[in-house]
């Protein structure tokens, strides 16, 4: 779950390239075989291949379409003095079934044709000498070279940056709560000052080991994602030479030309995302240039048969697949539906709509897909458009699609009426079937599966309290005062997920069994990763509500997590919040810097 920092706020694309040397063999006079020979082999292979491919394209005409349909889809500009709206309207088309069946058999004659033309080229190359092979390798590897050059150094359309409330000066009144935000800053000092120490670069820190730390998500490069995941936090909080520390290691490390498998979503919220909130706080130009670097580098995955995008993708060759274990193959609905607000902002700052035209199309599909109970299930075969298992979550998988939805309305002054329904529609079949009372009276957010209902709530799942609170406003008259007493519901139901453990830190899920509430019950999820769902919905309902509970709430996290995760190297995860010597994960999470904190 992400909690962008400017939630007011509101191209060309290159086709990745293998810039790498070409690789020969070391020939030698008792070769068994002949370099064409083999080369030969290599080509009929692919043709073969190809070929086969052709052969066995679906029958269309025995799927369900899916057109984008005719509607005027709104985006507002900004307009930097005053914030407000000059709406400026994209179309997007569908075309009909005429036009499909000829642009099908457009398709097979391309694809036809471009195989007579690769082999007749593959013969033509056969038959020069290696040397005339390597020159002309050279030759366009020199072209490529300088036509990057060219692109990267060509600078991007000046856009009007709106002026930000609240980012910067002022101290509370209160001395104690002085003290404590000063606390906090210190906190995040720490954390910052031993990753710099110990892991500058890397994409997160291991505390204990003091060394770096990674995972798949981020791939096999070093490409400091905890630096770009705290720059807006180090800002607000008034760290500025550690911003600028920052700022510089990203100038001269942050390569994206890299032959690396990354998460299409994690890259976009963490990269991004904190690219653009760098850029919109303090107006530096390098953030929106590698912002837009990345965002055309991740264009690929969006490369299916529905247009719904991969989960990962390769920086460098644009090849695209997704998680073994996601329901036959299936994307993740928290995954492509957590890219609308960062590409609606790259198509404002760059002036190219290809990013605004993605993530509307995966809107406007889903809009169009029959829903069970009028639940989005957590996974949709970006091969064949249909949804994979039956299992509808407000937690992992499901949550931030929701958030994005009504953030999107927010984000477009309230005139994305589409996004508005979207969201309400969604919370009203959420409500009606996952959200229930225990026995003990704690309102909670459940998981449907398979037309069963499992009384088990996850911590990411806590946010939606903050959601809930933050989406009262624009619900109806009659629905504004009910989702904010929800949103309150669902905050004292995970304040007592935290305060029934020995730590006074939540758990990674909880359940509602019989005489166990909010409590997990197996070990694998009683551990907590310095995750900020919970705070941040005690966050939401303290600025709406006012009331000091959501402050002492907080506070005491935040003293939990002072005493039970802070260690000489940084700060760090644990594996059981219910023993009170707790053994830690040690791992520093770039989130816990970037959203836990601030």
């Amino acid at each position: 779950m992400t909690t962008p920092a400017l939630l007011p706020l509101s191209g060309r694309r290159i086709p990745p390239l293998n810039l790498g040397p070409p690789s020969f063999p070391h020939h030698r006079a008792t070769l068994r075989l002949s370099e064409k020979f083999i080369l030969l082999l290599i080509l009929s292979a692919f043709i073969t291949l190809c070929f086969g491919a052709f052969f066995f394209l679906p029958d269309s005409s025995k799927h369900k379409r899916f057109d984008l349909g005719l509607e005027d889809v709104l985006i507002p500009h900004v307009d930097a003095g005053k914030g407000a709206k000059n709406p400026g309207v994209f179309l997007i088309h569908g075309p009909d079934e005429h036009r499909h069946r000829e642009e099908e058999e457009r398709l097979r004659n391309k694809i036809r044709a471009d195989h007579e033309k690769a082999l007749e080229e593959a013969k033509e190359k056969l038959r020069k000498s290696r040397e005339e092979i390597r020159a002309e390798i050279q030759t366009e590897k020199n072209k490529v070279v300088q036509e990057m050059k060219i692109k990267e150094n060509k600078p991007l359309p000046p856009v009007p940056v709106p002026n930000l409330v609240g980012i910067s000066g002022g101290d509370p009144e209160d001395n104690d709560i002085r003290e404590k935000r000063e606390k906090i800053k210190e906190m995040m000092k720490h954390a910052w000052d031993n990753y710099r120490t110990y892991g500058w670069g890397h994409n997160e820190l291991r505390p204990i080991a003091r060394k770096g730390h990674s995972t798949n998500i981020f791939g096999s490069s070093q490409m400091g994602a905890t630096i770009v995941d705290a720059l807006d936090t180090l800002y607000i909080m008034g760290l500025h030479a550690e911003f600028l520390d920052g700022q510089k290691w990203i100038e001269d490390n942050l390569d994206f030309s890299v032959n690396s498998e990354v998460s299409v979503f994690e890259v976009n919220i963490r990269f991004i995302g904190g690219l653009l909130a760098a850029y919109y706080l303090s107006g530096e130009e390098i953030f929106k240039i590698k912002a837009v670097q990345l965002a055309e580098k991740l264009l690929p995955a969006f490369n299916t048969p529905t247009g719904i995008p991969w989960a990962m993708v390769n920086l460098k060759s644009g090849v695209g697949r997704n998680w073994g274990w996601a329901s036959a193959g299936s994307s993740i609905l928290a995954e492509f539906g957590t890219l609308h607000m960062e590409f609606v902002h790259l198509s404002y700052l760059t002036g190219d709509l290809i990013y605004y035209k993605k993530v509307m199309h995966i809107r406007k599909l889903l809009q169009k897909m029959d829903r069970p109970n009028g639940l989005y299930p957590n996974y949709l075969n970006p091969r064949t458009g249909r949804w994979g298992q039956y299992h509808t979550s407000v937690g992992g998988l499901g949550d931030s699609f929701y958030e994005y939805l009504l953030k999107a309305w927010l984000m477009s002054d309230k005139t994305d009426h589409e996004a508005r329904k979207m969201y309400d529609d969604a919370i009203e079949a959420i409500e009606k079937h996952l959200i229930k009372k225990s026995r003990g009276g704690l309102i909670f957010i459940g998981e449907w599966k398979n037309g069963h209902l499992e009384k088990k709530m996850g911590h990411l799942a806590c946010f939606a309290g903050g959601m809930f609170a933050l989406g009262a406003d624009g619900s109806g008259t009659d629905k504004a005062g009910h989702y904010l007493e929800l949103g309150a519901e669902i905050a004292r139901t995970c304040h007592e997920s935290y305060d029934r453990t020995a730590l006074k830190l939540g758990p990674e899920s909880f359940k509602f069994d019989g005489a166990v509430e909010a409590v997990a019950v197996r070990q694998a999820e009683k551990y907590y990763i310095l995750r900020p769902e919970v705070i941040e919905t005690y966050w939401y309902l303290w600025r709406f509500t006012h009331d000091p509970r959501y402050r002492q709430w907080g506070w005491e996290a935040a003293l939990a997590i002072e005493k039970y995760c802070r260690v000489s190297g940084g700060f760090s995860g644990v594996k059981d919040v219910y023993s009170s010597t707790p053994t830690h994960d040690d791992v520093q999470q770039s989130f816990f810097l970037a959203e836990t904190l601030k």
